[in-house]
């Protein structure tokens, strides 16, 4: 049985955000096993499994992010959106647009300390869309 859920997040400062209560609470009864499978509907935002519990984590990800791929690199071409969109298309492909969670009793088999990030990579975002399938 599959089952699909579209999950709108409100608006996010630029950074890593951990959405797992957020994500979990709008989803409908887990099966006792299965797989959990977490899309973004965007190419300037991402979301992956991390570290949930040290909130220097999130800062920390943020600085190695811009340091990587810093704006204002001046042999882009697509600037139309402004200094911070093509950085963030970037930074989304390396980090992925999707993830996927084992679903065991019930729940989901996330690590003691793991949680899920949104990673808004834009100065200005809008709210962003997921798209929830579970899998049994």
């Amino acid at each position: 049985m599959v089952q699909q859920v579209f999950i709108q997040l409100p608006k996010y400062a630029r950074g890593y955000h951990i959405i797992t209560d957020r994500v979990k609470a709008q989803l409908p009864k887990l099966p006792e096993q299965g797989i959990f499978h977490l899309f973004i509907q965007h190419t300037s935002a991402a979301i992956t499994v991390n570290e949930a519990a040290d909130p220097d984590v999130l800062t920390d990800f943020e600085s190695i992010f811009n340091h990587i791929v810093p704006e204002k690199l001046p042999f882009l071409t697509h600037t139309v959106e402004g200094p911070d969109d093509m950085p963030a298309h970037i930074k989304a492909a390396m980090i992925g647009n999707s993830v996927s969670i084992p679903i065991t009793n019930g729940r989901l088999n996330l690590g003691t300390w793991q949680g899920l990030y949104l990673c808004e990579f834009r100065n200005h975002a809008t709210g962003r869309k997921l798209v929830a399938t579970v899998y049994s």
